[in-house]
Parts: C-alpha cells; structure tokens; sequence
C-alpha cells in the first residue's frame, strides 16, 4: 500500500520535512485556504503540488474539498456549489492527483467529546463520552426532541455529570462538539448551530441518501472523465447525533452508494476507525466485501466502553482485527495487479494518534500530532512487510 500522511498546509505543526522522516512518500491534504465552496483555482492546486514535491514527496490523496451543506440540503446555491465542485475535480486531476476522500455527514465533521482524554500510558486521545454529549444535547443545547433519542439512565448521568462540570468543563465540551472542526475556517456558537439544525429537521436518511446519490449521479462521470477515484468517508461516529441523519454509518450504507451510482469512479475510504466505531461493523469482512471499490484507506482502533462511549486505541490494540484488515488489503491489491488495473496500489494512511513523547504540550492539531502517528505508520508498515515477506 501507498503509505501517506495528512497534512494541513503550511499552516500544520508537523512540516513535510517531517513527515518524509516518518517513513511516508504521499500527501493527503487539501486546499484549506480556499476550502468554502468555491471552485479551486488550477494554478493553486499547482502550487500546492509543486510545494509537496519540492519536499521530495507526491500529493496522493485530496482530502477533501468540502462538500457544502447547500449541497447535503438540496437547496439554496446547491446547483451553483456543484458546478464548482466539478471544476474542482477537474483541477486535481489536471495536477495528476487521482484519488479524493470527501464526506457527506450533515453539519458536523468528525466528532469528539474529549480531545485530550489521558490515557494509562500518560500521553492522551480522542474519546466520544456518550453521557457528556447527552449532557450537551439535552441539557445545554436543549435540542427539541433530544430527550427521546436518549434512554432514561443516559439523560440521568448526564444531569449528574453537568452537576461535577466547570465553567471550563462546559466551556471545553461545547467547543469540542460544534466550535472545533479540523481545517475548517468557520466555527458555530450554540444560536448559529441550532439553526443549521433547523436545516435538517425535515430530512430524513432516506431524504439524504437521496441527495448524495443525486449529487454523485452529477459528479461522477465527470471524476469518471478525468480519471479521478473518489473515496467517501463514513460517518464519525457511525450513528446518529443531534438527530442529524446518518447515511454512511455499515456495510449496508456502502452497499447502497456503490450500487446506487455504478462506476469505477464511485468508492470509498475504508475507515477503520470511523466503521469500527459501530460493533456491528466487521471491518475484515467489510474489507474483503468492498475490496475492489476502496480507493483510499484510513487505518486506526477504537476501544469500546460498556456504555456506548469509546476512545481511539494504539493502532494495533482495539476492536480492529488490523492484521486481518491490511491482509484483506493487501489481497486486494494483488487481485488488481493480476487484471491489470492501473490503481493496483491503495493509498492509507494512519488515522490519529495519540499525543505522546515530545508532542505533550505542543500546539497540534488533535488526533495529528507527529509522534503518535510515526508510531502507527510504523507498526502498520511492520505488519504489511511481514505479510509481504510471508507471500
């Protein structure tokens, strides 16, 4: 497998100098300057390129150009937004990058309660407390509807850990939920997010699956043309939040984007992470499933907690069987070889990391600080030269 690295721009703790000693030879990353909606310039992705390759490194994955809520939505400028994103494809492809992870989750991106939760080992992860986001969605927000999509026990916790909560408690987790997005330019306050929630409140899945299939019905044939993969990423976490619809959460859900729209164009990042967040995701059988249509993936661990939260786990230790997603990788990628496909080769990357070592302290940007990542790409890289010397 291509092994690759996010990278948020110039702007990133961790510079390319850097992510070349970590053992990586591809990119992942994005325009986040420019990443509003608007199509990108040709000659901004050139030099975004030109930068990447000057450090002796290839851009391999975009990641991701936004996908706007008047898209997800349907309406406002989505006919105007979509055009852009068509010519954004074509941009990319034009520089020679041909695979591009993007996401369809209504609202939020990747979500977290606890962006700095202290593991035994000292250094911290990402957690999802369940009974601190009931607090916030019940008892802070105060959501309409909230308290039924919560059992009774949940809502209780949730009253007596508000009760235990700072102002710098609260302060924190309501940052975390709607203010703190990875490379984003914009933030929420808890008035602006509860209106974009009013956007959602009369879609339902089958209303947004909709809509992603109808966006993906005009975008790719033109990735199709220009001889783009696009790869999209589930949801994180992969069930519903804030009564938000979730259309890309199991093995179901991929089913029905890979189907819905048949082309060599249209895949998706297998996230470990993200599926593996829902215990009724196999991820080794999901690999094998979807093998032929992963254009991209993302490999961290979960770990589960008896109430519905979890925490990001080391790499190797959680509920991924990793050795057995990166052979059904591997496997796939050798079936590609055989007939002859031009993208034999599956760019991953490690997801998150844990801030250890030298990072504690550091301004990073959560889950990418360098240490914890260098460590996962490095047991990674162990595992596939192991199954490759045993092939």
């Amino acid at each position: 497998m291509k092994q690759t690295w996010r990278w948020f721009g110039p702007d990133d703790p961790v510079p390319l100098a850097h992510v070349r000693q970590a053992g990586a030879t591809g990119v992942v990353t994005a325009l986040h300057h420019l990443n509003d909606g608007r199509a990108w310039p040709a000659d901004e992705v050139a030099r975004r390129k030109a930068e990447i390759e000057a450090a002796g490194l290839e851009w391999s994955v975009v990641e991701s150009i936004i996908v706007h809520e008047d898209i997800k939505t349907r309406s406002g400028r989505f006919r105007e937004l979509i055009d852009n994103y068509k010519a954004s494809i074509r941009a990319v492809a034009e520089a020679g990058v041909r695979t591009i992870c993007y996401n369809f989750m209504a609202i939020t991106d990747w979500t977290r309660t606890d962006l700095e939760y202290r593991m035994p080992h000292g250094g911290t992860a990402l957690r999802f407390d369940i009974v601190e986001f009931c607090a916030y969605d019940v008892l802070i927000l105060q959501r309409p509807g909230a308290e039924a999509e919560h059992p009774p026990e949940r809502i209780d916790a949730a009253r007596k850990r508000l009760a235990a909560m700072s102002e710098s408690d609260l302060a924190r987790l309501e940052r975390n939920l709607i203010a703190w997005v990875p490379a984003r330019e914009f933030v929420y306050d808890r008035d602006s997010f509860r209106r974009m929630l009013d956007r959602y409140r009369e879609i339902t899945p089958t209303g947004l699956r909709d809509n992603l299939l109808a966006f993906l019905r005009e975008i790719v044939p033109v990735a199709e043309e220009a001889g783009v993969k696009l790869a999209i990423h589930p949801d994180d976490p992969p069930f519903p939040i804030f009564g938000l619809p979730r259309v890309v959460s199991n093995a179901g859900d991929a089913r029905a984007i890979i189907d819905g729209v048949k082309s060599s164009a249209n895949g998706i990042t297998l996230c470990t992470g993200s599926y593996g967040a829902n215990r009724n995701n196999d991820l080794v059988a999901m690999a094998r499933e979807f093998g032929p249509d992963i254009h991209f993936a993302h490999l961290r661990n979960v770990a589960h907690e008896p109430d519905g939260s979890f925490h990001e786990s080391e790499h190797l230790d959680g509920y991924v069987d990793m050795v057995g997603v990166v052979t059904a990788l591997l496997d796939e990628e050798g079936r590609r070889r055989e007939a002859g496909r031009a993208d034999a080769v599956i760019p991953m990357r490690p997801d998150h990391g844990h801030q250890i070592l030298d990072d504690i302290g550091k301004t990073v940007n959560p889950g990418y600080s360098a240490i914890g990542r260098l460590k996962g790409l490095a047991e990674l890289r162990g595992i596939m030269r192991t199954l490759e010397q045993r092939a």
